[in-house]
C-alpha cells in the first residue's frame, strides 16, 4: 500500500490535513461515523476534546482490528455540532491526533451538523483507509 501527501504550494500551508491523498493499495476499509461511546454505548467526556480523544480512539480500535494503522488513512470527515467550539480547541485536538495518529494526516474536512445521532455527542469522525 502507498499513501501519497498532496499539498501544492500554491494552495495555503495545510495545518492537521493533506490537500490531497493519492493511494495504491488492494484493499478498502471504510470506517463507520464514530462518536465518543464507550463499550456500554453511553457517550463519555462533557467538552469537545474529550469526547473527540474518545471518538478518535473508537475510530482507530476498529481501523486496527480491520489490520490497518493511522498511516492507512487517506480520508477522515469529522463533523462538529459546534464549529465555532471546533476552531477554538484545534490547537488541543490537533495534539490529541497527533499523540494518538501520528503526523501522516489524511485528506479532511470538518463538517457542521445540527445534531449527531446520539444527543450528546460533539463530534463524529469516519473516514477511508487503504490497506494492501
Amino acid at each position: 500500500m502507498t499513501l501519497h501527501r498532496v499539498n501544492p504550494a500554491e494552495l495555503s500551508p495545510p495545518t492537521g490535513f493533506s490537500h490531497a491523498v493519492t493511494a495504491t493499495g488492494s484493499h478498502l476499509v471504510f470506517l463507520a461515523g464514530q462518536t465518543a461511546l464507550d463499550g456500554d454505548g453511553k457517550v463519555v467526556g462533557a467538552a469537545l476534546p474529550a469526547q473527540f480523544e474518545r471518538a478518535l480512539t473508537n475510530l482507530l480500535t476498529a481501523l486496527r482490528h480491520a489490520g490497518g494503522t493511522p498511516a492507512d488513512l487517506a480520508r477522515v470527515t469529522v463533523y462538529a455540532t459546534d464549529v465555532a467550539d471546533y476552531r477554538e480547541h484545534a490547537p488541543e485536538l490537533g495534539r490529541i491526533w497527533r499523540r494518538l495518529a501520528g503526523r501522516d494526516y489524511p485528506a479532511m474536512a470538518v463538517v457542521g451538523a445540527v445534531r449527531l445521532w446520539d444527543d450528546q455527542a460533539l463530534v463524529e469522525l469516519d473516514g477511508v483507509a487503504v490497506l494492501d
